[in-house]
């Protein structure tokens, strides 16, 4: 669920994104292993006394929180032109979360079917990365809901492989290791089989930047992935790509918190509440032109 703007892809064309096209004057943006400042936000939101006397002592005596995240997965989370700064909306709206906690960010890139295990094993303190919500990683962890997304089919312009959703068998199709349209593709692919209809071939990528560009090349004749990335991609391919099908299996994105921190966790759901209130919320979304998965039903383990 990922990419890098401007990411310059031999033999291919890059799917990226500008620093004037996402804002980012108006951004605090972090860098792997640097914190933004605590107290700031997209809204200019300050510290919420009450909520910060909340926070773990270990994070409040830390005065951050250390995020793993996988930003290769433009517009959600990506990284700037300079190759070392996390920036996208999951950024902006989990930095405006943090700053009603008083606390600092520190962004960490990682390969994303590698969060969850950082978080488990206290790498990170949370993790951040356009994770759907669902039971398999309930069983591992805390989720907590602050993005509705579905998944989107991307093919390359006029669908020259005649690509058909409900019928892949045979196709190439790209997705992004460890998610769950990894799942949803690998279902689809036994359907073929059982069927007596050829496997669909997967190309799995460990970034979802990869993947886009797999299409873009024609490696792949199509991909899935969430649906505010698969549109931003055919965004920033102008008139490359095309969206295949409608909008499907929408759920709600979830922090990553450690399973025995549930207090954590339900913290995480007040400071976005705050954040709401005070429009931190709307306008990280806004910034990337994303609200249309804007949720305010936030909850722990929906």
């Amino acid at each position: 669920m990922r990419r890098m703007p401007l990411l310059a892809v031999t033999g291919m064309v890059a799917v990226g994104l500008t620093l004037s096209a996402c804002g980012s004057d108006s951004m605090s943006p972090t860098t792997p292993g640097g914190s933004s400042p605590a107290g700031t936000s997209a809204a200019g939101g300050g510290a919420d006394p009450a909520l910060a006397a909340r926070v773990p002592d270990e994070i409040k005596s830390a005065g951050k929180i250390v995020i793993g995240t996988d930003p290769t997965y433009a517009p959600n989370e990506m990284l700037d032109t300079d190759g070392k700064t996390v920036i996208g909306f999951d950024v902006d709206l989990f930095n405006a979360v943090a700053a009603k906690l008083g606390l600092e960010t520190e962004w960490q890139p990682a390969g994303f079917d590698s969060i969850i295990l950082g978080v488990t094993g206290d790498k990170y303190d949370i993790g951040v990365s356009s994770f759907t919500i669902n039971d398999e990683r309930k069983k591992q962890v805390n989720m907590v809901s602050y993005y509705s997304a579905g998944t989107q089919w991307i093919t390359a312009k006029g669908n020259p492989k005649g690509v058909d959703i409900e019928d892949a068998c045979g196709k190439n199709i790209g997705v992004q290791k460890g998610t769950v349209q990894l799942d949803d593709l690998t279902a689809r692919s036994k359907a073929c089989t059982d069927g007596g209809k050829p496997a669909i071939t997967m190309v799995v990528q460990e970034g979802q930047d990869q993947v886009t560009a797999d299409v873009v090349s024609g490696k792949a004749d199509a991909m899935l992935a969430d649906s505010p990335v698969g549109l931003y991609a055919i965004q920033q391919t102008k008139g490359q790509l095309e969206a295949l099908g409608d909008i499907y299996d929408s759920a709600p994105y979830g922090y990553v918190v450690p399973k025995d921190q549930t207090e954590f966790a339900e913290l995480l759901v007040d400071a976005l509440e705050a954040a709401k209130a005070d429009g931190s919320y709307d306008a990280a979304l806004k910034e990337y032109s994303v609200e249309a998965g804007a949720i305010d039903d936030f909850a722990v383990n929906p």
